[in-house]
């Protein structure tokens, strides 16, 4: 049984504030360090459950954050950014049995959800279908397209509210307790790796379907200015829907974020000159 984590930061043990998860920060080495035994927790679940092959991906910011070198030695994992076509889901396919969400957290705007976002600081909301979605949404639709199940997310209470009411009876392991977007009440870290390692075992024995959303293979990103707009809808492909949005449909979702996701960087890089 083959099992894919896609492994993001924001939504580790004790995380709260932006320093924990920028590189150079000083928090940062401290909670590289816990999001690393967040993953090996979620591994150790999946090897408790029958998993015979685990692989993570990195999936927050330039995506070199695990500590491989403290990694559980029976998975392996896909470190960096650039060249990632699916980004936080580079690496599944149709060989895998399910796919796991560590670490993630809430979509832009939610209440009380620690250091909430859709993707990119600079996008406002972000719709599949029609359904407004963060990025477990987004994840849970790639790894549908290779028709893979999301069988586990870890992360504030928020995250997980936002997965099941998406999702369905997902398995859920809550680290922390959103207060605010920069406040938690926290679980200690060993509290935190027995609740997700048994997440992980339940996760195998009832995995839920994968997520294949109905309708057209739509999506649609509300940036946070109309200039990203602008600089986004220059890709063949995408229409320009508003002041602040573009959307694009093609066959299927992975067709489709093939459009958004270069619109969405080129969008970022404009932002930055």
């Amino acid at each position: 049984m083959k099992v894919f984590i896609s492994a993001d930061m924001e939504g580790t043990t004790g995380v709260t504030g932006w320093g924990d998860v920028t590189s150079g920060k000083p928090p940062y080495e401290r909670f590289r360090r816990l999001l690393t035994g967040d993953v090996n927790a979620a591994i150790e679940g999946a090897f408790e459950a029958g998993a015979t092959e685990v692989l993570v991906n990195e999936a927050h910011s330039g995506m070199r954050n695990i500590l491989l070198e403290e990694l559980d030695k029976r998975a392996t994992m896909i470190s960096g950014f650039k060249g990632k076509r699916l980004a936080m889901m580079e690496g599944v396919d149709k060989s895998f049995d399910a796919a796991f969400l560590v670490a993630y957290h809430a979509r832009a705007g939610t209440d009380a959800a620690i250091l909430n976002h859709t993707f990119f600081l600079s996008v406002h909301n972000f719709w599949i279908n029609g359904v407004l979605v963060g990025e477990t949404g987004l994840s849970a639709s790639l790894a549908g397209y290779f028709d893979v199940p999301i069988a586990l997310v870890t992360g504030d209470d928020k995250v997980t509210e936002e997965a099941k009411a998406l999702l369905g009876p997902v398995e859920t392991a809550v680290v922390k307790k959103g207060l605010s977007r920069y406040t938690a009440n926290c679980l200690t870290p060993e509290q935190s790796s027995l609740a997700i390692k048994e997440a992980a075992k339940r996760a195998l024995v009832h995995k839920t379907k994968p997520y294949v959303p109905e309708g057209p293979a739509k999506m649609a990103v509300e940036f946070t200015s109309p200039d990203l707009a602008a600089a986004a809808s220059m890709v063949p492909g995408i229409v320009r829907e508003g002041s602040r949005t573009i959307s694009c449909e093609a066959k299927d979702m992975l067709s489709t974020w093939n459009v958004v996701f270069p619109s969405m960087m080129l969008a970022t890089t404009a932002e930055e000159r």
